[in-house]
Order: C-alpha cells, then structure tokens, then sequence
C-alpha cells in the first residue's frame, strides 16, 4: 500500500462521502453453487448474467452486469459461521414498490421459505430470512421520504414495529 498518494482532492477525512455513492454488489461464498443459484434465481428472480464453470455465478435484475455474486473458490461444501464470529449480518436487496416486495413475499410462500421476522420501521418495511447457506438476507423496500417518521427538530425518528403480512400480501401490482 505504499502507492496510496498522501493528499487527497482536497476532502477532508471526515467529510461525508459523496452522496450519489451506492453500495453495487455483495459477492458470497456459499457451499453449494446449484443451491445458491436455486435460492438467488428460482425462488428471488434474480437472473444468472454469467457463469464462471461449477465455482462462481454472477445474477442480477433488470439488466445490471451482477447485483449478487455467488462463489465456491474458499467454501465448496463448506459450514456457515459460528454465532458469535464476526461476517455479514445479512445483505438488503432494495424493492422499487411495496407491490414487488409482497410479490417478493408470494414467491418466498410458494417456495416453502421461512421467515425470520418482518418489520415496519418507518422508513422502510422488511422481510428477513435466511438463504440456504444461512446468510442472513433482507427484502425491503423504503417508504417515500416524505412519510419518514420526524423527530421535532427533523431528525429521523425510525422504529421497529410488526409488519402486517395480510396487509401487504394485498397490495397489488
């Protein structure tokens, strides 16, 4: 790391970064390519962009090069972590509307997928489970932030509260 150039564009260390920044892709290494594939394709939709032989697969929606990848280079057959060690909490795949995250929920149904929890947190409402290799995942999609719970001075007042899967089971697209 002795090429990293001491100054920078003039930034500060602790001014934010640039808003437009996004988080692109998380890549897992999972134990059981075909499964992953099953869990990320079959039962999510997302769609396979390429394939790297029987280690690695790239899936994305809408076109994108991979929103997920999914490896077996260090974890062919491999065991989840221990509770108590330090990794991925769980990756958030961001719904458009609240109709595609109870189509989400429609698939998880019929695929027989359990549910963790499911929670309305003001700005946003999720889904959590796990996928086969026991990575934890969430669907949510976020409320207009106009409709974001405020504190007086404007601050976010986010929460958890139970979210009501009839009610969103009976959004339509």
């Amino acid at each position: 790391m002795d090429n990293i150039p001491q100054e920078t564009s003039g930034r500060s260390l602790e001014s934010p970064i640039h808003p437009g920044t996004r988080i692109g892709h998380v890549h897992l290494k999972v134990a059981d390519l075909d499964r992953a594939i099953h869990f990320y394709q079959d039962v999510l939709g997302f769609q396979v962009t390429q394939r790297y032989g029987r280690q690695a697969a790239f899936l994305a929606a809408g076109g994108y090069h991979h929103h997920i990848g999914l490896n077996t280079w260090e974890s062919q057959g491999g065991h989840p972590p221990a509770p108590g060690t330090t990794g991925l909490f769980h990756l958030a795949i961001l719904y458009p509307t609240r109709a595609e995250l109870a189509d989400a929920l429609q698939r998880l149904i019929r695929a027989g997928i359990p549910l963790d929890g499911a929670s309305d947190h003001g700005v946003s409402e999720a889904l959590y489970l796990r996928d086969p290799d026991e990575n934890g995942v969430e669907l949510y999609w976020d409320k207009p932030q106009e409709a974001w719970p405020r504190t007086p001075d404007g601050g976010l007042a986010m929460y958890t509260k139970p979210l009501d899967l009839k009610n969103l089971l009976a959004e339509q697209r």
